[in-house]
């Protein structure tokens, strides 16, 4: 069984920076970060709104920086997180569910580390099979670098939120895919019936089935998964403190039940 999911068909987005901060709620249902010129008269001084805050999760801040990242990283996982309708909500959703994740990884202490080696690995595979990246010759460092810098990311960025990223599947592995099984129609099923027509959209060819089945079969492993991580995920916002700062990103303290299969 392979180590790491179909990446641009994964069930989870990259993580972004989202345990950022744990003062005291600012008031107010729009707090905002500002800053004022330094060159400016006291009387001409305007707040300048450099971020805003969209979600305190249990204490920790999310901002609108937070949630224009998760979009951005979308750009690696484009069947995560499709456009359309209500992206931004989906996107805040997947956010604070991985915070949620995160939150009790690092009170059980199961931060499993990831090596620099690992993670060029998983990258390497990901620049390989990404269908938007084979039109950037990803496959070179400077097409890579031009393929991110298209969706404002950088290969550091990238590099660091993917380590956060594999830290996540090892806790989920861990916690909740021991004896889910996948047959092999299920693989080729998914494989005729999704990765083929995903790539004809683009316009490429897709790769054998042979050289992406393992990645298929991790997809479907995490399908499973997925509905004792919602039963989880419920439980863990009834149980914790849950508030949406921005009502047109969602309700504070919801069920995870209508996520439309979003993940984390």
């Amino acid at each position: 069984m392979a180590s790491a999911p179909l990446r641009w068909i994964g069930f989870f987005g990259l993580a972004a920076s989202a345990m950022t901060g744990r003062g005291p709620l600012l008031a107010g249902a729009q707090a905002t970060v500002a800053a004022t010129a330094p060159a400016a008269t006291a009387s001409s001084r305007q707040p300048v709104v450099l971020d805003s805050v969209i979600a305190v999760i249990n204490g920790d801040v999310l901002l609108r920086s937070d949630l224009q990242a998760e979009i951005d990283m979308a750009a690696l996982q484009p069947l995560s997180l499709p456009p359309g309708r209500d992206l931004e909500r989906r996107a805040a959703r997947r956010l604070i569910n991985r915070t949620l994740i995160l939150q009790q990884m690092q009170s059980q202490g199961m931060a499993k580390d990831v090596s620099d080696e690992e993670v060029e690995k998983d990258l390497d595979a990901l620049r390989e099979q990404l269908p938007g990246c084979r039109k950037s010759d990803c496959k070179t460092e400077a097409g890579w670098v031009r393929f991110l810098a298209q969706h404002n990311l950088t290969p550091n960025e990238v590099k660091e939120r993917w380590r956060q990223r594999m830290q996540i599947l090892n806790f989920i592995d861990t916690r909740f895919r021991a004896g889910v099984r996948i047959s092999n129609p299920d693989i080729e099923d998914y494989y005729n019936k999704t990765l083929v027509p995903e790539f004809k959209k683009q316009n490429v060819s897709a790769p054998p089935l042979d050289d992406v089945s393992s990645r298929i079969e991790e997809v479907l492993l995490q399908q499973h998964v997925n509905v004792l991580l919602q039963d989880w995920l419920k439980s863990l916002r009834d149980q914790g403190n849950v508030i949406i700062l921005d009502p047109a990103l969602g309700q504070s303290n919801p069920s995870p039940e209508n996520d439309e299969g979003d993940g984390a």
